[in-house]
């Protein structure tokens, strides 16, 4: 086994914190020394695979010292945000509707393969700061943001089993883990679903329990609940990409009524369960204004819209409450009721730290939703959750509604202590690996506690 304490990076660098620089006598160095040390890249292999909506991916293998240790599939967004990272598509319309993903398979192969060749497994900055010097671009244009996300976390998942640390510990070292309050999205909406809910999702939240699996059995009691109300009603038809029911109401208002039914159905209260929100606003905001329920309303009038949600329903959390662009709508909401309710930051922030630094300085949000593909790097990811934590903004640890069975985003929420994750529904299994995986880790790690 390698040595535990001081590590490679620190070993060869001095000054602290020191990343190493995309140098070719660097890499080529470290590919040499890896020849006569244990724990360095011996290969990388990618390959497509189908995500949940029957659309392709990629899927990456990490080799270390010639054994295959470490495999990480990338998702993919319906909606997803201006200022994300680029997805490489191939564009093809003779081939999965232009959707491939060859170039991207082939970006890992050849061009990061050749750079990360070598390289100390366990040092995941400098394998993601080759990466982006690589790439070059400020959106991941030149090599994509799943090839890159795919290898960092191939790379991730192999410095974890070479160390053989659960990969939970070895994101979070010795600051222990922490169980995530999940956010359950039992009733879709918006790009999610076909029907004519414009909010996206309408998740449970059961925060009021003292462990991560009395929690997650409250939500889905809830999730089946509702079925029954639907049921009751005559609404209940399919399901939506992340496996809530997808039912044709009224109005938006409608679906908090159901929430609250289905909560009170399963036999609790809503002191123990609230109601998270993702309203993608981005989606129906246009020229003229939100276009929500038939009616046009300024982000003012939305503002009030929401207000009187939270006076009525037990609403924890409200995501992408307005536009990606309209920071003064952000701004104006958070002032106002961010001493009540989670205002988080998906499209508006896309996991980016200049972004978040804007939003910040603003106050436009007092959250940050986390979604590693939205920039491209394990890295990268860690440090705008750092920035959130420092400046006293909340992290929620985020799917995708193209999924895959890969379950990172659990070590992940456990690991960095986030105290929050949104996986979908508990149904299809591409939402239940990720609570499945959860209740292994919860077998290790009692800490839960809500973040409200």
């Amino acid at each position: 086994m390698p040595e535990k304490g001081i590590s490679l990076e620190k070993r060869l660098f001095s000054q602290p914190g020191l990343v190493c620089p995309f140098d070719s006598k660097v890499a080529d160095g470290w590919s040499e020394l890896g020849k006569f040390m244990s724990g360095h890249i011996t290969g990388l292999d990618a390959r497509m695979i189908l995500d949940s909506r029957g659309n392709p991916t990629v899927e990456v293998d990490c080799y270390v010292d010639g054994n295959l240790l470490g495999r990480a599939a990338v998702p993919s967004g319906a909606s997803t945000g201006a200022y994300e990272s680029l997805e490489m598509r191939d564009g093809d319309a003779s081939k999965y509707l232009g959707k491939g993903v060859t170039q991207a398979v082939q970006n890992v192969t050849d061009r990061i393969e050749e750079v990360l060749l070598g390289m100390p497994v366990d040092e995941q900055r400098i394998l993601d700061e080759l990466m982006i010097e690589l790439d070059g671009t400020p959106n991941k244009a030149e090599l994509g943001a799943n090839a890159m996300l795919g290898a960092s976390l191939a790379c991730l998942h192999s410095g974890a089993a070479y160390h053989e640390l659960p990969l939970w510990k070895y994101i979070g070292g010795v600051a222990g883990g922490l169980m995530p309050v999940p956010m359950l999205n039992i009733l879709n909406g918006g790009a999610h679903a076909a029907s004519n809910v414009d909010v996206q999702e309408f998740m449970v939240m059961p925060h009021g329990f003292d462990t991560f699996e009395e929690g997650l059995r409250a939500g889905v009691e809830t999730y089946h609940a509702l079925k029954k109300e639907l049921k009751a009603d005559g609404l209940l038809g399919g399901v939506g990409d992340e496996g809530g029911f997808a039912p044709n109401l009224p109005a938006n208002e409608d679906g908090l009524k159901y929430m609250v039914r289905a909560i009170e159905a399963a036999g609790y209260s809503v002191e123990e369960m609230g109601i998270a929100m993702d309203v993608a606003a981005t989606e129906f905001h246009k020229e003229d204004g939100y276009h929500m329920d038939g009616k046009v309303l300024t982000s003012e009038q939305l503002a009030d819209v929401y207000s009187a949600w939270l006076d009525e329903y037990p609403i924890l959390s409200i995501e992408d409450g307005f536009g990606e662009d309209d920071w003064r709508g952000w701004t104006d909401f958070t002032k106002r009721e961010g001493h009540r309710v989670q205002s988080v930051g998906d499209d508006l922030f896309v996991t980016q730290s200049e972004r978040l630094a804007q939003g910040i300085e603003l106050g436009a949000a007092n959250a940050m939703l986390v979604k590693l593909n939205q920039v491209g790097t394990v890295t990268e990811t860690l440090e705008a959750m750092d920035m959130a934590t420092s400046n006293g903004f909340n992290n929620v640890i985020s799917h995708r509604s193209g999924e895959t069975e890969d379950v990172t985003i659990a070590d992940l929420a456990v690991g960095t202590r986030a105290g929050q994750i949104k996986t979908g529904a508990p149904a299809r299994s591409d939402r239940v690996a990720k609570y499945n995986q959860l209740l292994r880790i919860s077998a290790d790690v009692d800490e839960y506690r809500s973040p409200f």
